[in-house]
């Protein structure tokens, strides 16, 4: 083993801790060290809030006012819906079964949500997307010069359009 008259072994004293912690703090403070500003405390949220309580029990007096006398309240009839807004309302109205309306809707998002998801899948694919392009680039073109070039393919494309449009709104 080593002789361990050469040199002794010391545990160092309470001095060099301190020594040693003071270099540290040094450190901290110098100008390399950027030290970054504590966060606010969040903001106390009141617990009771009788403002809101109030609003929501003179809504429910006008609406218990509105049902008894059997008219609208003034700020309600002063407002009017958009057009679209009531279209759409008159065109629900008129629907007899809105069980198969709302299935048709359902199913169309199903449909759309999962038509995202292939058209994705597909886009991941390494070579696909590339001549996916270049198909739709190509089918443009063809659809370009076949309809849109000469004036009587013109004519007959606007004909075409006006007419499917006919059909669909029913009007003439």
């Amino acid at each position: 083993m080593a002789s361990t008259s050469s040199t002794p072994l010391s545990i160092s004293s309470s001095s060099s801790l301190i020594d040693a912690k003071a270099s540290r703090q040094s450190a901290a403070a110098s100008p390399q060290c950027v030290s970054l500003p504590t966060l606010p405390p969040p903001p106390v949220q009141p617990q009771n809030r009788p403002w809101k309580a109030t609003a929501y029990c003179r809504k429910i007096a006008r609406n218990v006012m509105t049902m008894a006398t059997g008219e609208a309240p003034a700020e309600v009839a002063s407002t009017e819906l958009p057009e679209i807004v009531k279209t759409v309302q008159e065109a629900w109205d008129k629907v007899e079964d809105k069980y198969a309306v709302s299935s048709l809707v359902v199913a169309g998002g199903v449909a759309l949500w999962g038509s995202t998801g292939l058209i994705s899948a597909i886009d991941r694919l390494p070579l696909i997307p590339g001549v996916l392009e270049l198909v739709g680039i190509g089918y443009s073109g063809w659809f370009a010069y076949k309809n849109l070039v000469f004036k009587p393919d013109r004519e007959a494309l606007i004909a075409k359009i006006k007419d499917t449009y006919r059909e669909v709104i029913g009007s003439s």
